[in-house]
């Protein structure tokens, strides 16, 4: 007897564990806290914080980092953070997955080899470029009076012909293709000495960024003191001499269409006195989008303003919070197919280095505080042009739409359709003054709610 009733007990704990298991998923799914690693409807991942990163390097010449995030639909997509000290040097790496970049900060160099080229580009703010699978490439940051490190944001392609493989990784080090082989293959393939071979294969690893190559009298200076050159030192030189020989000097002078594109030297797509939006895509920057399916974007929100309730009918939207803090609303785009239990509306904060993701016809909305603007930027998962569909201001959908339909549809009275989509003044980028403050209002209330709701329950059980 004694026996059964502990196994009942046991039970009876277990049952309660996983009830509040649930329970806590479920408040999850819908609201999203500093600190919590969220994760929703078949892996939708909406909302990475900047303290969820993953490290993948960290020393006193830079860090990367990185975050999968999904939209439920294809992914998860992959990006990497890359932070480079004045003068440091992110080694040579092999490319396994098509490549599109944001350059935020700072200035430096690119250079690349490929099937097609070999060269070099500079780096500058706001940059962008892409750099397909299969290159190898390497980043050096400038030392600038003011010292500002250079910071570049990188997606990663995700496509059924460019699959980024998490098994694999986005790159792999160059060193290590070379030092995969054993001492007579790489004796027989290089035809050098022995003494190069063991130099090779016998050196320490190197990190990831290092601090740049030293001055060319310098580094004969170091040449007498030293019988070893560094692994990551001869790699560089070797593959720095390969791009930027006179042949492929000659060919960047003549290919200016190869250089990079800015988004500041592009004109906004709209703006207003509330902020304003650029996009870019293969029409706008043929020669660094061509053949991907990648775009990219920028809003600018000042205070108190929203971007109007619309949605993305050919691609998700995948944002990075470059500066401020906001709140971001997304709700659940309802099908015939769909239970209420998969897809729930959603609010939440974001911040500077925050990302998230809203899936396409998931009409949305992002509103800056009234104290702060809200600025960030981001990759669509198609090059095409978008043409996001409004659902308010002069440019709402609603408006080519017959209202006694409308009205019939929202089962209203056409007086109400008309005062619905009477004129306004403003369009796509709305004065939203306390709407963040609102809608984090309302987000605290609703987790109270829960939390009052699980407890309840976990009582009553």
């Amino acid at each position: 007897m004694a026996k059964k009733a502990l196994t009942l007990l046991i039970f009876f704990f277990f049952s309660l564990s996983l009830l509040h298991l649930a329970l806590h998923a479920q408040a999850k799914a819908k609201h999203f806290g500093d600190d919590e690693d969220v994760w929703g409807y078949h892996d939708f991942r909406p909302l990475v914080r900047k303290t969820q990163r993953k490290s993948l390097v960290d020393n006193e010449y830079g860090q990367i980092s990185a975050v999968n995030i999904s939209d439920g639909i294809r992914g998860p997509y992959h990006i990497q953070f890359f932070t480079l000290e004045p003068n440091s040097l992110f080694l040579p790496v092999l490319l396994h997955a098509d490549m599109v970049l944001f350059v935020h900060t700072g200035s430096g160099r690119l250079s690349y080899a490929d099937e097609e080229e070999t060269r070099s580009v500079h780096l500058r703010s706001a940059d962008i470029f892409r750099l397909q699978t299969g290159s190898v490439f390497f980043v050096q940051s400038d030392l600038q009076p003011e010292r500002e490190s250079l910071r570049i944001y990188a997606m990663f392609s995700n496509t059924d012909d460019e699959l980024f493989e998490p098994a694999i990784g986005a790159y792999s080090g160059f060193r290590n293709l070379v030092r995969g082989f054993d001492k007579v293959t790489l004796k027989q393939a290089f035809k050098v000495p022995d003494e190069v071979i063991e130099s090779i294969t016998s050196a320490t690893d190197a990190e990831a960024i290092v601090h740049a190559i030293p001055s060319s009298k310098k580094e004969k200076k170091e040449k007498k003191e030293k019988k070893k050159k560094a692994l990551w030192e001869m790699e560089t030189r070797f593959l720095k001499a390969f791009l930027e020989d006179e042949e492929s000097a000659a060919y960047n002078k003549k290919k200016k269409s190869g250089e990079g594109y800015n988004l500041f030297d592009a004109e906004p797509d709209f703006e207003n006195c509330n902020g304003w939006s650029l996009t870019v895509n293969r029409k706008q920057a043929a020669h660094i989008l061509k053949d991907t399916n990648v775009g990219l974007f920028m809003v600018n929100l000042t205070k108190g303003s929203m971007m109007g309730p619309h949605w993305n009918p050919k691609s998700t939207e995948i944002a990075i919070v470059l500066q401020g803090q906001g709140m971001v609303r997304v709700v659940c785009s309802s099908g015939p197919n769909k239970s209420k239990q998969e897809c729930k509306n959603m609010r939440f904060r974001v911040k500077e280095g925050d990302v998230f993701a809203v899936p396409r016809f998931h009409p949305m909305a992002q509103i800056s505080f009234n104290n702060d603007s809200l600025v960030f930027m981001g990759f669509t998962t198609t090059g095409v042009e978008n043409h996001p569909q409004f659902l308010a201001g002069k440019q709402s959908i609603l408006q080519t739409l017959d209202r006694d339909i409308l009205a019939l549809s929202f089962n209203v009275s056409n007086t109400t359709i008309d005062q619905l989509l009477a004129p306004q003044a403003d369009s796509i980028i709305l004065d939203c003054t306390s709407c963040a403050e609102k809608e984090e209002r309302i987000m605290e209330e609703e987790i109270e709610k829960e939390k009052e709701e699980e407890e309840t329950l976990l009582c009553s059980v």
